[in-house]
């Protein structure tokens, strides 16, 4: 089971009216450590005490072998007995020939597992750091250990070292942090300098500091609370926040509320500091619906990107648009062995007429017919076409539906992570003349505008997408936009196909966009859709255990890992991912081994895990779902395979995945499982909206299990919210 902080330590405030006691000794085990917060249970063999002793506090860093020098409290949890609460801690490098060989063992100091650590100790005692250190060269002394070894291990050791002192100076001002490694990776031996000189900069550069943990810093480092320098930071962490949400700008009055609420600052040094961030270009102001907003200058450029490269590419004709569609689509449907709706026939024909289109509509009403049939249109004139999708997952069910090669659009663009930007631009354009993007309500503007800028005046391009799912994870609702500023040509799809009609899943998606809510699954009913209601969340949860980990299974022989895939409307509460992917991996993955804990959780072979950040030097995006293939604990090192492609990670890059076997709604977007399981319950009523709904039941291929409270799963289907994302590509593309 995966530690949080044991609630015994917060429901016994007497412990603090109890003498302080000192403790020394050395940390036999890491029982559990969370980078993100610090919090530790650790078991400690102490001078003076017959049996080990529980400890439990805060640290950034503590490695086993380590000897402690504690002050704290005992106390008696009622769950896990005695244990000592540590008020201070200091961590003293190991002395005793047993405290060093756990200490090297840890996995710590890479090219150093436990077998090197034994061999080690034995060759050098005592004087094993000195030599790593001075005399690097006797390594090599030991049997297995080669030049390249030899450098892995000084270099690990110096970066240990520098990781070790920041950690110090950042503890030392209070911030518990496991983001040393980052920061030094970032700014290398300039580490504490450059946090010194301005500690807000930590939240722009470093994936995982915020503000927050920066502020605090600040703080410590004697920033005054209503200086200049933390007031932009404040704004632009506002701003930040916001386009986390999907806006790209917000009112002008809204942001310097906003920021007093945050920062406790005087209003003149909020709107002083938001003129400082518009003359250094971070801001860019703008007028939307006659209110001024602010935007983030990147998004600003973005959205001023698409419309004119929309506009750039709306202008002229493609070569085929001569062709006869009278003769065209008869001989596409003789072709295909199909007989193309009117709505399609209509999709089919502004598509092959027009340079820029959108085809949009829900589950069932042959969005794939459609694209092939453009396709062999298009084709049968000699055009060189291009398919991609915001996912890998996505890409690869495109390729599967046309016949023909597919790719994310991060590698279609070709991503240089030395230069960290994309290879494919307007000076290096992609070579094609048509265009073709799926999953469009997934692509946010950012990304959206590096696409179009790669693709060339003569060529068309079409998009398409489901306008009625969650709008994309970033900023932006591009596809929604393009539709609405009534610039480009759209064809609805609207008719749902007989086969398709047979699905409980489609024909429920539908109805969840009408407003209705899913009728409960009648008993021994055979269906592609069960709706199970129940009134507590404790009695949904155990039945979504029963169903993930047993029923489905049998019933339908679903692989409970790679064929199920639970989805909660958000990451919090007993019924959120974070706590069913603890409970699932308990129930689906208990024995496995070894195991490594990182950033609060727990991962072994065989563990279902989501990529959660872009990583472009891994090619691994946002939403890919992979298995732990192998951890090697010598080298702190885990295997992840993504689609059959193994990638390597550092255990400290960790933070850039977490647990899948259930994961967010929003997460799962443009991905398709063969079966997925949703919980709906009051506790998530912020997030219950109809959108959030039909996205989780479409994601399902072959079978949609929605577990719910009635009146969550009511209140999903009949809400529409109408905060809208602020957002100016409409008015933008209507003013071109």
């Amino acid at each position: 089971m995966q530690h949080s902080e044991p609630s015994a330590i917060r429901q016994h405030p007497q412990t603090d009216h109890q003498p302080i006691v000192h403790l020394q000794g050395s940390v036999e085990r890491v029982t559990f450590h969370s980078e993100a917060s610090g919090f530790f249970v650790i078991r400690v063999k102490c001078k003076g005490q017959r049996e080990l002793v529980t400890m439990t506090g805060n640290t950034p860093s503590v490695t086993p072998g380590e000897f402690v020098d504690t002050s704290g409290v005992w106390f008696n949890d009622h769950k896990h007995g005695v244990q000592f609460k540590v008020k201070q801690i200091k961590t003293v490098t190991p002395n005793t020939l047993e405290g060093i060989e756990k200490y090297l063992g840890s996995g710590m100091v890479k090219g150093i597992g436990p077998h090197f650590a034994k061999r080690l100790v034995k060759a050098f005692g005592e004087q094993v750091f000195d030599i790593i250190e001075e005399n690097p060269e006797r390594l090599m002394e030991l049997e297995g250990i080669g030049k390249k070894r030899r450098e892995k291990i000084t270099s690990a050791w110096s970066e240990q070292k520098v990781i070790r002192e920041i950690m110090v100076f950042l503890q030392s001002h209070g911030v518990g942090t496991a983001r040393a490694v980052r920061i030094y990776k970032t700014y290398g031996d300039q580490s504490v300098e450059k946090v010194r000189e301005n500690p807000y900069r930590l939240a722009l550069d470093i994936h995982g500091i915020g503000f927050k943990t920066a502020d605090q810093l600040a703080q410590q480092l004697g920033i005054a609370r209503d200086s200049l320098i933390r007031a932009q930071a404040g704004v632009r962490h506002v701003l930040q926040e916001l386009s986390g949400d999907g806006h790209c700008a917000w009112p002008y009055q809204a942001l310097v509320s906003d920021a007093i609420q945050l920062l406790d600052i005087p209003e003149n040094t909020i709107r002083e500091a938001i003129q400082c961030e518009i003359n250094e270009e971070r801001l860019t102001p703008e007028t939307i619906n006659e209110q001024p907003c602010l935007f983030l200058a990147p998004l600003h450029r973005a959205e001023q990107g698409v419309a004119n490269h929309i506009n750039r590419l709306l202008a002229g004709q493609s070569f085929w648009a001569g062709i006869d569609l009278e003769k065209a689509i008869p001989w596409v449907e003789a072709k295909n062995n199909i007989g193309l709706s009117g709505s399609q026939k209509t999709a089919v024909e502004q598509a092959v007429r027009s340079k820029v289109c959108i085809i949009t509509g829900g589950p069932g009403v042959g969005k794939t017919t459609t694209v092939n049939s453009i396709l062999k249109i298009i084709q049968a004139k000699r055009a060189r076409v291009t398919l991609c999708a915001p996912t890998g997952r996505a890409a690869k069910r495109l390729s599967e539906s046309t016949g023909q090669e597919a790719t994310t659009i991060h590698r279609l663009l070709d991503f240089d992570p030395s230069a960290f930007d994309f290879k494919r631009n307007a000076d290096n354009p992609l070579e094609t003349d048509l265009l073709i993007v799926d999953e469009c309500s997934m692509v946010d503007v950012v990304l959206m505008n590096q696409l179009l800028r790669a693709v060339p005046d003569n060529s068309a391009v079409l998009l398409v997408g489901d306008v009625d799912q969650l709008p994309s994870v970033g900023p932006g609702s591009v596809l929604r936009d393009l539709i609405e500023s009534g610039k480009v040509p759209v064809a609805r799809l609207t008719e749902i196909f007989r086969q398709a009609a047979t699905s409980k899943i489609i024909t429920g998606a539908h109805a969840i966009n009408r407003g209705q809510p899913p009728k409960p699954a009648k008993k021994n009913e055979d269906t592609d859709f069960y709706y199970l209601t129940g009134n507590e969340p404790e009695e949904l949860f155990q039945k979504l255990m029963a169903v993930v980990t047993r029923r489905l299974p049998q019933k339908f022989g679903f692989d409970p890992v790679n064929d199920i895939q639970v989805l909660a409307p958000m990451n919090r509460g007993g019924l959120g991912a974070r706590s069913l992917n603890i409970a699932l991996q308990e129930a689906l993955n208990p024995d496995a081994h070894p195991k490594v804990t990182r950033y609060g959780w727990t991962y072994a072979p065989g563990d279902k895990v989501i990529q959660t950040v872009n990583n472009y030097d891994k090619e691994v995006f946002n939403g890919d779902i992979g298995r732990v293939s192998s951890i090697d604990i010598e080298e702190g090192e885990l295997m992840i395979s993504f689609d059959g492609r193994e990638v390597l990670y550092q255990v400290n890059e960790l933070d850039e995945v977490s647990l899948a076997y259930a994961t967010t709604i929003h997460k799962s977007q443009g991905s398709e499982y063969p079966c997925v399981v949703i919980p709906m319950a009051m506790q998530h009523y912020t997030l219950l909206e109809r959108n959030l709904l039909y996205t989780g039941v479409t994601r399902g291929k072959q079978l949609v299990v929605l577990l719910g409270q009635a009146k969550a799963v009511g209140m999903a289907a009949r809400t529409v919210k109408s905060t809208r994302r602020v957002t100016n590509l409409q008015a933008r593309l209507q003013s071109l």
